[in-house]
């Protein structure tokens, strides 16, 4: 069998990291602009708040992978440029695991499976993010050697080399079973995609890898 284990919302809390980053760069520290014209009545030129300025904010909880709705950025080259050209590394590197013993129980099922399963970890990358986030995999020490990256355009490539596939992710949740076990990690953004089999962590996948007869 080969298994996959899909990074984020499964083993990576990237949005964590977002909300703190955007945070301190988009939203602390940030002054109203100011602009001046010239006030006929009084005879001097004064400063004016810039109304015309884009408005940054949050829309928490993410609840769907359209991130442009949720982190809010003034074009989609502006969002492309802040997650994969300006901060990769501060979010895809140093994001948090999705708990403190995700690693440990997820390094104890890979000695489990490796035996008789290909076991990967497949993640949705783009451009620095790829480095960044064979950082965040060295810096937990997975033990997982086999890592595969893929995009909107290898997606569905990539989900069928796979028997069986932990994921959060809806683009993979939204394709169905297709003679193949999907497990789903619940979250915000994927509460409406139906599985098989549904758990809240890793913490939870043993026993429905018993029931599979894997373990």
């Amino acid at each position: 069998m080969k298994i996959a284990f899909d990074l984020n919302g499964v083993i990576r809390d990237i949005f964590l990291k977002t909300e703190q980053i955007y945070t301190k760069f988009y939203l602390e520290d940030v002054e109203d602009e100011m602009s001046s014209e010239y006030d006929e009545s009084k005879g001097e030129w004064v400063e004016k708040n810039d109304s015309s300025s884009f408005e940054y904010g949050m829309n928490l909880p993410v609840k769907s992978m359209n991130l442009i709705d949720h982190f809010k950025f003034g074009s989609q080259d502006e969002l492309y440029n802040f997650f994969y050209v300006d901060f990769p590394m501060q979010i895809f590197g140093h994001s948090p695991s999705i708990n403190v013993n995700t690693f440990s129980v997820l390094n104890n099922l890979y000695t489990k499976l490796r035996d008789d399963n290909e076991v990967y970890i497949i993640s949705d990358e783009m451009g620095k993010s790829k480095p960044a986030t064979l950082f965040f995999l060295s810096k937990y020490g997975s033990l997982i050697e086999n890592i595969k990256f893929y995009s909107n355009t290898t997606l569905l490539n990539t989900f069928n080399e796979f028997d069986i596939i932990i994921t959060s992710n809806p683009n993979i949740l939204s394709l169905g079973n297709l003679n193949k076990k999907i497990i789903k990690v619940k979250t915000t953004y994927n509460e409406d995609l139906k599985s098989d089999y549904i758990i809240n962590d890793l913490s939870e996948l043993e026993s429905v890898l018993v029931n599979l007869n894997l373990i």
